[in-house]
Formats: structure tokens, C-alpha cells, sequence
């Protein structure tokens, strides 16, 4: 086990009405490699915000695993201080911007919050996140429903506007030169496969891996086998 002074400190940064629930296995499972801790992406409505905000209270070098819009967060970061982070990973997201369908209907999701019907993550929803196999899995459904009702409406329409406002980042993503991750559930629907692929293909040495029976939520769906991914990446050797 390692000590305390050789463990990689570790920001994990969570998705669109997520909170600490989403990394909770990756806390568990990495608690002997890593210093980690999860960062409360509730209170800003703009990437750049967001990312002042973490930097403002992360160690001065860490290591950076992101989800969703996370993963644009983590992206953002990278733009702006790339000297902090250690090494990256990018979980079920993307570096493009949203399409014009997109924007379209997440402006019809604000609306209906605005409207006082907001509902966080329904059953209805769920099957957009969720591996078909784990629809089914109250626990796992439980665990994601009740996360969204914590992080809440007003918080919500802050992140919407965030996400909706992010940039292209495929041009970014070659100045990338930190170990890096890109990992993604096979059956991602939310964010597929091909945009990993994608964003592998453009962050030089990036390792690609793709988790079988498994949608948006990875490390909820799947922890064992993102953690073990993420034990991995984080054995690298650092960017000096």
C-alpha cells in the first residue's frame, strides 16, 4: 500500500447532475494510490468559472479525471493551466461543441425547468444513461435519481448554461502532453464511442478503452473495470 506522501493527489470532477455519489467506487478503490477528492460543480454557470474555481482549490500539480461535463471541464482546464495537471482522463464525453439540435433541445429542457418541471432523472430517462442491462438494477437507479435530485434544479440550469456555451476543443486536444486516458461504456448513447475514438486519436499517446455492458454512467455501471483502468493510468510515469 502506499504511504500518504507517495499517493497522486487526484481531482475527479463529475457530470451534469452529478455529485460525489458518481466517483464514490473510484474513492473506494483508488484510496491506497490516490489523495482524491471530488469537486462541487454546482455553483458556476460558465466552464471558464468552473475551472477557476477548481484550480483555486486543487494542490498545485494533481492529476485530473473527468466525466461528461466533466470531461469538457477537464478540457477547459487544460486550456487554461496545463502546467497543473500531472495527467488526464476523460470519461464518456466529448470535445466537440453541441450541435444546432442540441442547443435546440436543451432549450426545451430549460424551458420545462423554468416551468417548475424539473424532475431531475426519471425512469423515463434513465435508459439514455444506462446500459439496457442496468436499467433494471434499483440500486444503480436509485443511486443516480437520488444524485440528481440533490444537485437540483437551480444548479441544474447553471451547468446547462455551461454546457451549452463550451467550445470545439479538437483543436486543442494535439498540445496535450500528460498521460491520458480516454474511456467510455461501449453502448454509450449520451456520448458514443466514435467520439472517443476521436479524441484518442488527437491527444498524442493517449490509451483508449472502451467498457463492455456499459452506457453514460461508467463508473457507477461498470466500477471495477474503470477503476481498474484508472489504477493504470495512474501507475504512469507523471509529466515532469
Amino acid at each position: 500500500m502506499a504511504s500518504a506522501a507517495a499517493k497522486t493527489p487526484l481531482v475527479l470532477l463529475p457530470g451534469l447532475l452529478c455529485d460525489q455519489a458518481l466517483w464514490a467506487p473510484q474513492l473506494a478503490a483508488l484510496g491506497d494510490v490516490a489523495e482524491a477528492r471530488v469537486a462541487d460543480l454546482t455553483r458556476d454557470e460558465s466552464l471558464p468559472a468552473m475551472a477557476a474555481r477548481v484550480l483555486a482549490e486543487a494542490p498545485a500539480r494533481f492529476a485530473l479525471a473527468g466525466l461528461s461535463m466533466g470531461g469538457y471541464l477537464a478540457q477547459e482546464i487544460m486550456r487554461r493551466s496545463p502546467e497543473r495537471v500531472l495527467r488526464l482522463a476523460l470519461l464518456d464525453t466529448s470535445a466537440r461543441a453541441d450541435t444546432p439540435e442540441r442547443l435546440a433541445q436543451r432549450r426545451g429542457l430549460i424551458e420545462l425547468a423554468h416551468k417548475g418541471e424539473f424532475k431531475g432523472i426519471t425512469p423515463r430517462l434513465l435508459p439514455q444513461w444506462l446500459h439496457p442491462d442496468h436499467v433494471a438494477d434499483e440500486t444503480l437507479t436509485r443511486t443516480v435519481m437520488e444524485m440528481t435530485h440533490r444537485v437540483g434544479r437551480d444548479a441544474y440550469l447553471r451547468q446547462m448554461k455551461a454546457i451549452m456555451a463550451r467550445p470545439d476543443g479538437r483543436g486543442d486536444l494535439p498540445r496535450i502532453r500528460v498521460p491520458t486516458l480516454v474511456l467510455c461504456g461501449r453502448d454509450d448513447q449520451a456520448t458514443p464511442l466514435a467520439l472517443h475514438e476521436e479524441i484518442a486519436g488527437l491527444i498524442p499517446g493517449a490509451t483508449l478503452v472502451a467498457i463492455e455492458r456499459c452506457g453514460h454512467l461508467s463508473t457507477l455501471e461498470q466500477p471495477e473495470p474503470v477503476s481498474a483502468a484508472l489504477r493504470r493510468w495512474l501507475a504512469q510515469p507523471a509529466a515532469a
